[in-house]
């Protein structure tokens, strides 16, 4: 009896417990991707790719992380070898909670930029005489260097503790109001920002640390006043190093398709810039500042000071969000061009748990790199194994190499920065982008760079985000809604004069609202959702008619994109009009979703055309999306719509005819 009572006792608590285990299970399977991806691995389709891909990306890239990580350091303003840390642990992190596959993190240079004005405010450099002397047995530098580094790693600290604080207030779906010109307009601000702090290496001018607002305009000013300072020896090396890895990364770009592995110019300028200075004594005879002795290995980790945290919370701050934002663009932009989807609050611990963890090993704050992801992209990497096989180089070079590069020109470093943020400096050309499509965002963009420049990088994204809210808002109220009689009577009128064959595969939806960044989402979930619904193969014909009339947009709630959601019956080729009368106004999120719409339907065997689109809605999306090339797809009204529907299916048939 104690036995079958001891075995009923376990199957009530098996019962009992087991939805909770399959809770836990999947709470663990969405906070930890890489439980998700990892065991479901087919290493048959993609470790080799992986595994190549990380090859590549270390023999691309490897370089680029080890000295752009220095450069970084140099640009936070702490010793370039917690740089290179700072290449490594983010990267391990993310890419066991991160969900971008194909997204690189370390090092950044807005992230750098912010968190040098916590170290030169807290440890500024005219205390440096006091400390240089005594040598402290981390890594053998010197106490103020360590001071400076643990500044550094308290930003990164409370940086990633505002992220996971974030995370846990489930504050990524309110990211949707960051839009694209607002992102675009503040890392291009930024770049400029970082480009400009690194004129003083470029031309070898000692000078103080300037920051606050308008200090853009104070560091220029006081070149232009200490132009006799410059060391023209500075000069033509910076200028020289510009040239040669502008020409030779282009020529690179020009010919990757014909050449397996690109040249390492990166390492080939280091070494050459490093055995020239070391030959000619360059920083004795010339007066060049070098990097200097670069510590071998990683050290043993440290909790960050936590006495200084309430010092450095506004760098923090501008850390967490400007870092956060930047990545979330790259993970997005990855996840839309290789079909996957992103958790936006995922994102936030992803980044939050890297800068935590890394802070403990001496490390500036991280976020996304550009350039690395991009290296991704190009070396077909499947998952985040080629980040990891990555990291493995990495971790050989920071041995290997760091050590041999005391002779280092720092305004060699200088110049692989300005050079690396070419990517976002180009971003002016979007400004010919929104002009066409929306003056407004055009504005937006303009001031929101003018803001950037002006006070800083987080204070650029705030403006950006207040004013178009505002600017939405001001816009809404005036916005006019379709008349639903209307549409009844014309569709009415459709259905005596076309036969039901042709009406069947035909669905009319009316938009009833303006297209903004604030609903662009919410529209393609909820009218991917209507046509699933729509194309059910087993659905009656009259269930079919009764569809015909749709109305969207009744909230501005955020949504998710359904991949599956447009999946048209085997054989039957549809067709989708929508009534665009109530298409009051939009914005550039706007026209680029219902480009996406068009392509995303036309992918999938459905044909969309547009009745009632004003002049400027057509002239935006022939610019967004190309289309001048393609069939007609805008109308007049929804009966010439179907007029055209029913005309090609005549045509069709009597080519069906002609060739029996």
């Amino acid at each position: 009896m104690t036995g079958a009572k001891r075995k009923k006792k376990t199957m009530i608590w098996s019962k009992i417990h087991n939805p909770q285990c399959e809770d836990i299970i999947q709470w663990c399977r969405r906070r930890l991707p890489i439980l998700d991806w990892a065991p479901n691995y087919n290493l048959k389709e993609n470790l080799l790719p992986d595994t190549v891909s990380g090859i590549m990306l270390a023999v691309q890239q490897v370089t680029q992380v080890f000295f752009t990580g220095l450069a970084f350091a140099v640009l936070s303003s702490v010793h370039p070898v917690f740089g290179l840390y700072g290449s490594l642990f983010p990267a391990i992190i993310y890419a066991i909670f991160g969900m971008g596959r194909h997204v690189a993190t370390g090092t950044f240079a807005l992230t750098s930029l912010i968190s040098a004005n916590a170290v030169e405010r807290i440890v500024p450099q005219n205390i440096q005489n006091l400390t240089t002397q005594s040598n402290t047995s981390v890594l053998g530098l010197s106490d103020f260097e360590m001071q400076r580094i643990r500044v550094a790693a308290a930003v990164s600290f409370l940086g990633g503790v505002i992220q996971v604080a974030m995370f846990v207030l489930q504050l990524g779906s309110a990211t949707f109001v960051v839009t694209e010109p607002v992102i675009s307009a503040m890392t291009t601000g930024a770049a400029t920002h970082v480009v400009t702090s690194q004129v003083k290496y470029l031309l070898g001018i000692k000078m103080p640390y300037i920051s606050g607002p308008l200090g853009f305009f104070y560091i220029y000013a006081y070149v232009f006043e200490n132009i006799k300072s410059v060391r023209l020896e500075a000069l033509l090396l910076s200028l020289l190093s510009i040239v040669v890895l502008v020409l030779v990364k282009e020529l690179n770009e020009q010919f990757k398709r014909k050449i397996k592995v690109v040249l390492p110019v990166d390492l080939v300028l280091i070494i050459a810039a490093s055995f020239a200075c070391y030959c000619t004594n360059m920083e004795n005879t010339y007066g060049l500042e070098v990097v200097g002795h670069i510590p071998q290995g990683i050290p043993s980790p440290r909790a960050p000071p936590m006495s200084i945290l309430s010092a450095v919370i506004t760098e923090a701050f501008g850390v967490a969000l400007v870092g956060y934002v930047a990545s979330l663009a790259l993970a997005q932009g990855s996840a839309k061009k290789f079909k996957y989807s992103i958790d936006d609050n995922q994102e936030f611990l992803a980044h939050g748990l890297s800068n935590i963890v890394s802070s403990f090993f001496f490390c500036i704050p991280s976020a996304a790199a550009m350039g690395r992801t991009a290296g991704l992209y190009s070396t077909g990497a499947k998952t985040q194994v080629a980040c990891l096989v990555s990291c493995i180089f990495v971790l050989i070079v920071i041995y290997a190499i760091g050590p041999l590069l005391y002779w280092l020109p720092v305004c060699v470093l200088a110049s692989i920065i300005v050079v690396g943020l070419k990517g976002m400096l180009i971003q002016f050309r979007d400004l010919k982008k929104y002009w066409n499509v929306d003056k407004i965002d055009w504005g937006i963009w303009i001031s929101t760079y003018v803001f950037t420049i002006c006070f800083a990088a987080n204070v650029g994204l705030l403006f950006g985000v207040v004013c178009t809210i505002a600017i939405v808002i001001g816009r809404f109220p005036r916005a006019m809604t379709l008349s639903i009689k209307n549409m009844k009577e014309m569709e009415f009128k459709v259905k005596t004069e076309m036969e039901s064959e042709t009406l069947q595969q035909v669905k009319i939806i009316s938009i009833n609202n303006p297209l903004v960044f604030l609903n662009a989402k919410k529209f393609y979930t909820d009218l991917m959702n209507i046509i699933q619904k729509e194309n059910a193969c087993d659905q009656p014909l009259d269930d079919i008619s009764k569809c015909e009339q749709n109305t969207l947009l009744n909230s501005l709630s955020n949504g998710n994109c359904n991949e599956e959601a447009l999946q048209p019956c085997p054989n039957e080729k549809y067709s989708l009009i929508l009534d665009c009368s109530g298409f009051t106004f939009f914005d550039y999120s706007g026209v680029s979703m219902l480009v996406e719409v068009y392509m995303d339907c036309k992918g999938r065997n459905v044909d969309v055309l547009l009745a009632h689109c004003t002049a400027s809605l057509i002239k935006a999306m022939k610019y967004y999306g190309n289309l001048d090339s393609e069939k007609p797809i805008f109308f007049e009204s929804v009966s010439a719509a179907i007029s055209h529907i029913h005309a090609n299916k005549n045509l069709s048939k009597l080519n069906d005819h002609s060739e029996v």
